[in-house]
């Protein structure tokens, strides 16, 4: 008999978009949620083809790798809210629902009818969680962002980069997973409010604000020690102290000696191992670790001060050990030994060769029907008594329509044909999907 989730009988009417909303709602179904995403094909932007659509598979609003990674645990109900009919119907369906989940700019669902006011009436004790870039008040609230938009405004790409070089950022989009798992957060707790008090309530989460703690460190070197943000020397990456630059605390932590990340054998491009030794005491695990050479046994190296000193011979002499062990090896002995030591691992190393993320069922394999079998990211908490866990793939755009209006609504099969015939439920110039040709049959 398989476990409970610990959202069963929850529904969320999912109006987000693109991934900040979405990452929220995944994870409400990986709970138990059941999870309604109102999607139309003019303006669903997450499900445009890009460069994480198979080779092997048809470019279409179907094919989207990170669509269908980010939407998992969903049904899809392809709806034009901005006529009479579909802004009725999507009502009904609030009305016997506990969460409105959406992220557009602050007045986008007000003008389509669908704003916090208008939904109480509808359902007086709704949770409706909205998850713009800026808010919903203050002078910018009408600002658009993205995510990479929002690391810029946060402060957090001003302390990304090289000194005298443009602001780096960050790569991906963080904002948009941080963003999602507040805006989860936020729903949770709603929820919680609503089941004790029976009391709904909006919650108003800006991402760009919440973004702007991930700054911890460089925030307190203001308010603290009266220091702008800056970026001297090279980032505070792969070494805690880089030539030329003070010997000074950066915003990473202690500097220490070593820490970087050194070669391994065979020496191509994804062999690297990072090796951290906190304190003297560490030093001395790795040197017994290493077989105790005699370059390391020097008394120059038996400090910290000696270390950070004469950093390029250690890193040299750390390396001439480590590219004689594969990556995988070198950790091992590291970690047996009481040594802060990890592989540099790839997105394959990540999901083929991580023996720890495979016992802890990261990466589950689910069959899409467009896209085949495929490994999905799956928790990466684990619940004992109410399991969290990838349970339905990524809908088709559209594909739940019928269960939806025709099963949870109680319309007609009349209707639903209507629907179809007037563009309610796909505009009327936009071709069909064979699935959905086979719901109005």
């Amino acid at each position: 008999m398989s476990l409970p989730r610990a959202l069963d009988g929850i529904r969320v009417v999912d109006f987000s978009w693109v991934r900040a909303g979405p990452w929220a709602t995944r994870w409400l179904g990986a709970l138990g949620a059941e999870i309604i995403k109102i999607e139309w094909p003019e303006n669903e932007r997450g499900r445009l083809p890009s460069s994480t659509t198979p080779q092997d598979v048809e470019v279409n609003f179907n094919t989207s790798g990170n669509f269908n990674d980010t939407n998992v645990n969903k049904r899809s109900l392809s709806l034009n809210v901005r006529t009479p009919k579909g802004l009725e119907i999507v009502k009904r369906l609030i009305a016997i629902s506990d969460i409105v989940i959406e992220n557009f700019s602050s007045r986008v669902l007000r003008n389509w009818g669908l704003g916090y006011e208008e939904l109480c009436k509808v359902k007086p004790d709704i949770v409706y969680v909205s998850m713009s870039g800026y808010g919903h008040t203050g002078r910018n609230h009408h600002y658009t962002t993205f995510g990479p938009v929002a690391q810029a405004v946060s402060g957090l790409t001003f302390i990304s980069g090289l000194p005298d070089k443009p602001p780096a950022g960050w790569g991906w989009s963080y904002m948009d997973d941080t963003g999602g798992m507040y805006g989860a957060m936020c729903a949770l707790t709603g929820l919680y409010h609503r089941n004790i008090t029976g009391q709904g309530q909006h919650i108003d989460q800006a991402q760009m604000i919440a973004s702007v703690p991930l700054t911890g460190p460089a925030l307190l070197d203001f308010t603290v020690n009266g220091r702008g943000s800056r970026r001297d020397g090279y980032p505070p990456g792969n070494r805690a102290h880089w030539p030329g630059t003070p010997l000074a605390n950066n915003y990473r932590g202690p500097t220490v000696a070593p820490h970087n990340a050194y070669r391994t054998h065979p020496g191509d491009y994804n062999d690297w191992c990072v090796i951290v030794c906190h304190s003297d005491e560490e030093w001395q695990r790795l040197v017994q670790v290493m077989g105790q050479p005699a370059w390391a046994t020097a008394p120059k190296f038996a400090t910290l001060a000696g270390r950070l000193q004469h950093q390029e011979e250690m890193d040299e002499g750390i390396e001439a050990w480590s590219l004689m062990l594969g990556k995988y090896e070198l950790t091992e002995r590291c970690q047996a030994a009481g040594v802060r030591a990890l592989p540099v691992q790839s997105a394959e190393d990540r999901v083929e060769h991580d023996p720890q993320l495979r016992h802890r069922q990261m990466y589950l394999e689910l069959e899409h029907p467009a896209l085949g079998v495929r490994k999905i990211q799956n928790a990466p908490f684990k619940l004992s008594e109410t399991p969290a866990i990838n349970h339905l793939p990524s809908p088709l755009i559209g594909q739940h329509t019928r269960e939806i209006v025709e099963g949870l609504l109680g319309c007609s099969h009349e209707e639903l044909l209507a629907g179809y015939a007037d563009g309610t439920f796909w505009p009327s110039t936009r071709e069909r999907y064979a699935y959905m040709e086979e719901m109005l049959q």
